[in-house]
């Protein structure tokens, strides 16, 4: 399950998908209605492959936590996030036996839930390998963005450089 390109926006609905990186923030879709936004660098963004979830024995990353859900239903539809609360806690102590439960919520299960179920219905659960590769492999392209803008910046000097001497 690949979540590297895949974001939860603060005070909006649903999931996003990274699309294009600017200058002044990103431009991603959303998954429930594939309408496309802006966001800009202020926003308070989360990559679902950045969250982890609380255990007793450290933090488990919400990949494998998607893994685990996605094992128990065999990659259908996991029960709704609608559910009450006890019943909730019981499903997802089926999935992390392990798991926190002072510090993990009610509304935080709702909200893996949400997004598993979200993921499921776009056909996303089908790879199970992680994705903690993908980050490191678009860093090396920021860095390259730097070093084309001063070789613009030196073109145009060697032409008014030239313009002088004539």
């Amino acid at each position: 399950m690949n979540l590297a390109k895949i974001l939860a926006i603060s005070g909006k609905p649903g999931l996003y998908e990274l699309k294009v990186q600017t200058r002044t923030g990103f431009v991603a879709e959303s998954l429930i209605d594939g309408k496309k936004i802006t966001v800009n660098l202020k926003s308070n963004v989360s990559l679902l492959s950045e969250i982890s979830i609380y255990t007793y024995e450290g933090e488990k990353p919400l990949t494998e936590v998607m893994q685990q859900i996605a094992v128990k239903e065999n990659k259908g539809q996991a029960i709704s996030h609608k559910e009450d609360n006890a019943t909730l806690s019981a499903y997802f102590k089926q999935i992390l036996p392990d798991y926190d439960e002072e510090r993990v919520y009610p509304s935080d299960i709702k909200k893996v839930l949400n997004w598993y179920n979200t993921l499921q219905a776009k056909g996303l659960v089908t790879d199970l390998a992680p994705a903690v590769e993908e980050p490191k492999e678009e860093a090396p392209i920021a860095e390259e963005k730097p070093k084309k803008a001063p070789a613009a910046k030196k073109a145009p000097a060697k032409k008014a450089a030239t313009k002088k001497e004539e």
